[in-house]
Formats: structure tokens, sequence, C-alpha cells
């Protein structure tokens, strides 16, 4: 017998099963079922983030049952707790997408919070809509016990009259009924049709793009993070990441010992790869300040460079993450990128294996697909995930550039204060080919809450006007948005970024070669201007917006709450 079969696996668990003192803990967990054996047992805790306000985790209550049941057959006591998820689809375009982002750090609390209350000695968290990837990872990050990632899947498209439709269709489908482009009639099949089940939202947009850099970190099971949601193959990945997490801590592997500075290089660069959505930026700089590990847009620019464009996914491709899956999965992309020595195959992952050795275990890619480019013939020959920098952005600014033709813009600006204000612009028709559209005091402190502009950029490409106007922003995107968009400019207007500067009619240049984002303006003008400027007031003053304002870092840190110099 060895070290490993004798060593008692309650590291944290033994404060609540030993000890006569702990008779009080112990008779609250029997109403709950636990029996004599189970106090001998490591105790687990199994987040789930079910919920019915979104398709995205109306399963995973079911996934969860799965991971306990995983855990059970292992030696383990599981106990499944809920946090909160927000619908970001649903709350897109009105007030409650400021509660989008701040959703995040309610959920990275709320599994921190329970974990370490309960004294569990390891983890399994299972999410499915955006924020539930990055926060369940953060939590993760901060407690450094052992832990597996379990994504709920994607969504199967919807069909209608042959073709496939998301959730992106029905926002465009609106801004095409505007433009008369579309009757009622027919944006009610659109309605009806773009979302057929559970899963999260099928192209690469954000929960597809932080499941697939869950897995390039080496935090999920591979193939995990292109597994449709109604697959049963999830519900077998599920009880598969209860059986892991006991390995886990049998072997004592921990999550900074799998999300190093390599292992995020990993994601940025499946990222890139894929095309996947600029919330990355912030999501990735989050998890990473969990971890400690000092990550910057610095270096996403640095991967950039080096990674070729080669998935053709949505929302600027044609398919989507179902097909992806169909194909091969994420594994067949991370084994091209890695025979390519674009990744860091000797990261540790949660399979006690190296990623170099998962992936020598995977099949490749198939031949007879398109999905996937080959690195002879790709998109775009490196990242659509540019950063830009000028006098509008000291601090940064992100853009996707991937399916653009036109890479500089150079245009009046059209400023507006608000998304409701731009919204009622756009569908008066005051915003014309070659204008600068500018969204602001929308960042995370400004909005509060950084309000992603889908419904927004959805009208424009609606109107027939993508890629013929500029949109700039201090908020940010959906995974879904695409066209010529600039967010997460830093700093934001609410204090004081020289976006909170700008005029109607000041020329904006985005130049994504260049990797510059300016205003024309002389020194003396913009001294002038920003000595006039002042302060506006939060526009929360109580409740959690309120609290989010006044701690939330800049997006260029990953707007967390945590950060305190």
């Amino acid at each position: 017998m060895t070290d490993q079969d004798t060593r008692d696996l309650r590291t944290r668990s033994h404060v609540i099963s030993e000890g006569v003192n702990r008779v009080p803990n112990r008779a609250m967990l029997r109403a709950v079922g636990f029996k004599d054996e189970d106090f001998k047992k490591p105790m687990i805790g199994v987040a789930s983030t079910w919920s019915e306000v979104t398709p995205c985790n109306i399963h995973i209550n079911d996934l969860a049952v799965e991971a306990k049941r995983g855990v059970q057959a292992s030696g383990g006591a599981p106990l499944i707790f809920n946090t909160i998820t927000v619908s970001d689809g649903i709350s897109m375009g009105h007030e409650g997408m400021l509660y989008s982002l701040p959703s995040r750090e309610a959920i990275a609390d709320s599994i921190e919070i329970v974990t370490n209350a309960e004294r569990f000695d390891g983890l399994v968290a299972v999410g499915g809509c955006d924020k539930n990837t990055p926060a369940c990872l953060m939590a993760i990050g901060r407690m450094n016990i052992p832990s597996v990632y379990v994504y709920g899947g994607t969504i199967q498209p919807g069909k209608l009259d042959g073709k496939n439709v998301d959730i992106v269709s029905a926002f465009e489908a609106v801004g095409q009924y505007h433009d008369g482009k579309m009757t009622e009639e027919q944006l009610h099949k659109i309605e009806c049709s773009a979302c057929p089940g559970a899963g999260a939202c099928g192209g690469m947009y954000t929960a597809n793009t932080m499941a697939s850099a869950a897995e390039a970190m080496g935090m999920s099971l591979p193939g995990s993070s292109s597994t449709p949601a109604i697959s049963p193959v999830k519900a077998e990945e599920c009880a598969a990441a209860g059986e892991r997490v006991m390995d886990l801590l049998e072997k004592r592997i921990y999550p900074r010992d799998i999300m190093t500075k390599k292992a995020f290089e990993n994601a940025i660069t499946l990222v890139m790869a894929l095309g996947g959505s600029t919330n990355a930026f912030l999501h990735l700089i989050a998890i990473a300040h969990s971890v400690d590990v000092d990550l910057t847009l610095d270096d996403f620019e640095r991967i950039r460079l080096k990674v070729p464009h080669i998935a053709d996914l949505k929302p600027s491709g044609k398919y989507a993450m179902q097909d992806l899956s169909d194909i091969g999965g994420v594994p067949g992309v991370m084994k091209l990128l890695l025979e390519r020595g674009l990744l860091h195959g000797d990261c540790m992952t949660i399979t006690g294996k190296t990623l170099a050795e998962n992936l020598a275990e995977a099949a490749p890619l198939h031949e007879e697909q398109d999905v996937i480019r080959s690195f002879d013939n790709p998109l775009k020959t490196n990242g659509p995930l540019v950063v830009l920098k000028g006098n509008l952005a000291p601090d940064g600014a992100v853009a996707k550039m991937s399916g653009m033709k036109k890479l500089r813009f150079s245009g009046p600006a059209r400023v507006y204060d608000s998304e409701e204000a731009a919204t009622e612009a756009i569908l008066k028709d005051e915003i014309r080919k070659g204008d600068v559209l500018v969204i602001r005091y929308c960042g995370p402190k400004g909005g509060p809450g950084m309000p992603e502009m889908l419904s927004v950029t959805a009208l424009i490409v609606g109107k027939g006007l993508g890629g013929e106007v500029a949109l700039m922003t201090d908020g940010r995107f959906s995974g879904g948005s695409h066209g010529f968009v600039v967010g997460h400019v830093s700093p934001e207007a609410q204090v004081g970024g020289p976006i909170a500067l700008l005029k109607n009619g000041d020329i904006v240049t985005i130049d994504s070669e260049t990797q510059e984002i300016t205003f024309e303006i002389t020194p003396v003008e913009l001294d002038k201007r920003s000595k006039a400027w002042v302060e506006p007031p939060l526009k929360a003053s109580s409740g959690v917006l309120a609290k989010y304002a006044r701690l939330v870092s800049s997006a260029s840190k990953g707007a967390v709450t945590d950060l305190f110099d």
C-alpha cells in the first residue's frame, strides 16, 4: 500500500468531520444525507450555475448531478450548491445589461464564499452562459484547491427555411426590419427558430470562446469545450470531472500548478486561431489576476502576431461550434497548433498529464472539412483580436478585425453619452456612411457595468452599414458583434479618459495595421478641453451597481473588483 493510498484527503473538511466539538456541524450534514462513513471521505463541492432564466443553463442541474455521481464513485462526499447567472441575450439592449459583467464577480464571490465556508477539499464547477466560465475559474484560482471546470455546452443551430439561424440572426433581423428589408411575420419566424433548446449561443461568441480558453489552459477535460449541450457525451464528461477532481486531490495537483503564464499563452493562442470574442481580453486578465499571473494587453498583441486565424466560425464566419465539434473539436485544432510549435506542450492539465500528452491521444481534424483552414490558407495571417493605442486610448482598446476588408477607418465623430441615444440616432438614420459612432460613459465605472453593444452593432449591420460605419466605445461588445467596432477604450470617460473630451466632428482614425486609435487635436485644444471637463456623478448611488462602480478596475486591468494597489 502506498502513502497515497493511506493519506487522509480531508485537507480542509477534517475541521468539520473530526472531534467532539464538531458534533453540531456534523448534525447539520446528517440532515442532508451524510452517514458515518461520509465523514471519513473528502468533501467535494459541486458548483452548479443552473437557472431557468437562460437556455445556456437550463440543463445544468442534471449535469451537476452527474458530476456528483462521479465524485461518489471515486470515494468522495459531494454536495451541490448553486450560484446566480444572468442571460446576456435577454439582458441585452436595455438597463438589464448593466448587471451582466458585475454578475461575473457575484458568481466568483459566491463560489469562493460557499467553498471556503463549508471547507470543501475540492471543487467541480459547471457553467454555461458567458460570465460563468471566467467566474468559475476566478474562484478556482483564488482558492487554489483541486478543481475541475465543466462547460455546459453549445446550443444547436436553429433552422429556418433550410438555413441555420441563431441569436445573432435575431438581433440583426431587428435592424433589417427597421430598414424595411423584413416583414414582421419574417421577424417572428426568426424569433421562434433562433434558440431550439439547451446550450450557450452557438457561434464563436463569448461562452464558446471562454470554454475553449479553459480547455487550452488545461482546466477542463479534453474535448469538453466543443461537446454540444444535448450530447450524451456531456453527461459523461461531468461524471468524469467528478472522478478527475478526486485524482487531483490524491496527486496534490492544484489550479495554480495548471494556470501558469504559459497556460494563459496557450489560451490566447487558441482564441486568436479561432477568432474568438473580444471579451477574452477582460476575462483572461481577470482570471490571471486571481492566480497572481502578470497578464497584460501587450501579451495578447505579442501572441497575435504569430498566430494565424484559421477558424471560419460565426459571427464573422460561416460555421457554428457544433460544426467544429462534428469535425474533431477543439482538441483537433490544438493538435494542429501544437504541431506548428504555437502551444506550450509541457503545461500540466487536470488530467494529470501534460497538454502534449493529452493531444497525442486526440484524433486529428477530419480531412474533408472547411471549418478550419490550413496554415497555408488562413482567413488572416495573424490573430484578428487587435490591441489599439493612441491619444484616444493611452491604456489600450481592443478591436476584432475578422472578416474585415477595410483595415483603416477615418471619419468624423458622432458622439453619444449613452447606448439609448445612439440607438435612437441609428433608427432615425442620423448615422451615415463614413461616421465614427462614439458611445461613451459606458465603461466599468461609467455604465456602470460596461454594457455590451450587440443591439447597436446588430442595428448597424441590419441597416446595411456594416463596415461603412465605425463604432467606438468604452463599453464592450458581445462575442456576436462584428463590423468595424472598437471597445474597452481605456481610460474610460467616467474617469476623464480622452474619449470624454471628444466632440462631434472631431476626425477619428482607427488603424488596425499601425494599431493606432487617435483623434486630430492640438495640444493647446486638448489641454483646454481637459481643464473644462467635470467628472459626472456615478449613475448608481446605492445597491450592487454603486458598490461595483466604486470598486471596479479599468477594462485594461480586467474590470476586477479586488485590485487594491
